[in-house]
């Protein structure tokens, strides 16, 4: 299937040649060598896992929490970059071994997705292990997030089994059906114009209240998984609905760049723009929207250099890479007073109060799953 016509009808933020431009390719480099460097300081080798966080404070940069869930996203992204022919900062089978050693901190789907993900892509040798610890044919009963249908961790479970497909074609089989069922509660999920809400309707009250209204979270990580889907079991229709979502948040994005916050699937607008984050602009729309050109052969480039743009010219004109501690601050916030003045625009008339960039700034502190994404998303540039 090829979409090339269909992306190109919309006005590019750029030349569709931009892939090619050496400054992208500085912006890039620049961002790969500083994660390399960032996730040191964020690792934990006692724990062999990394950080939660990695905050400023009056005595410098000090670690926060430990995290399973990032430890995984960011091993994703050292795993790309050893792909690439560099050589990873962290022993990452050491690293994964420490994940299995004891398995308690998986107690919801998504995190079984991104374990599975991540298994397929650096040890596809022990899919079968995790599928007896997991049995991954029951997890959509058991997990209570799958039951809830909730977009991003039945987007991570599914990008966990079409990579085990990838890895393993001979297990591709015996997983389509499964597969296709996760596949289906997701595209419930999905309005008509295109964007996804947050989980299923029929979950109680927090799904009457959260049922249209999804985070960026909830849009690039089914964009992800339905490209992956395609390509695992051979079947075009997934990416097709992944490019209408992919379509709608080009359409969507800032003058800046700018990835927002939480999209309305009832509407197909933009719900809250605010905070914009780091991550969604270096490393999650990037590794999306090249996973679904991939698998459709098309180019979102434009696109994701403009979303690149944001990090040294956005809202406040301040350089979000912070090159003397090796971070992407995390993101730019409204402050509290504007966050409280919003909620309640938003609840008289359904709209936030979209023009000001009053009240904003910078939250100073950077998590290790985003440096992960932002390698994902680019360690191979050069080869792309």
């Amino acid at each position: 299937m090829s979409s090339n016509s269909t992306v190109r009808t919309m006005t590019a933020p750029g030349s569709a040649q931009v892939k090619n431009t050496e400054e992208f390719r500085r912006i890039v480099r620049s961002l790969n060598n500083l994660a390399v460097m960032g996730l040191v300081p964020m690792f934990d080798p006692a724990k062999q896992l990394f950080c939660f966080k990695l905050k400023r404070t009056d005595a410098g940069m000090v670690q926060e929490g430990i995290s399973h869930r990032y430890t995984v996203i960011t091993l994703m992204g050292l795993h790309r970059l050893e792909q690439s022919g560099m050589a990873s900062p962290i022993d990452i089978q050491g690293c994964f071994n420490a994940l299995l050693a004891d398995t308690a901190w998986v107690d919801n789907i998504g995190d079984f997705g991104l374990l599975l993900w991540l298994c397929a892509l650096i040890a596809p040798d022990r899919l079968d292990e995790i599928d007896a610890k997991f049995d991954v044919k029951t997890a959509l009963v058991r997990f209570r997030d799958a039951r809830q249908s909730r977009t991003m961790e039945l987007s991570w479970f599914l990008s966990g089994l079409a990579h085990q497909a990838i890895a393993r074609p001979e297990t591709a089989a015996a997983t389509k059906e499964l597969a296709s069922e996760i596949h289906r509660r997701v595209r419930k999920n999905q309005g008509q114009h295109g964007f996804f809400g947050h989980l299923a309707s029929n979950e109680g009250i927090a799904g009457v209240m959260r049922s249209d209204i999804g985070s960026f979270a909830d849009q690039v990580y089914p964009i992800y998984a339905m490209a992956k889907y395609s390509q695992a079991y051979g079947d075009d229709r997934p990416a097709k609905l992944a490019l209408d979502c992919a379509l709608n948040l080009c359409e969507a994005q800032g003058s800046l760049g700018q990835w927002w916050w939480h999209y309305d699937s009832s509407n197909g607008q933009v719900a809250e723009r605010f905070p914009v984050f780091s991550v969604h602009q270096h490393g999650m729309a990037p590794m999306a929207l090249y996973a679904l050109g991939e698998a459709i052969q098309s180019d979102f480039s434009p696109w994701i250099y403009k979303g690149l743009q944001w990090i040294d010219e956005n809202e406040l004109g301040v350089d979000m890479q912070d090159d003397e501690v090796n971070v992407v601050w995390r993101c730019i916030e409204r402050t509290r007073l504007r966050r409280s003045l919003n909620a309640v625009m938003n609840l008289a008339t359904r709209r936030e109060d979209r023009e000001t960039r009053e009240g904003l700034r910078v939250l100073h502190e950077c998590r290790p799953y985003e440096l992960g994404w932002l390698l994902y998303a680019f360690a191979n540039f050069d080869k792309k």
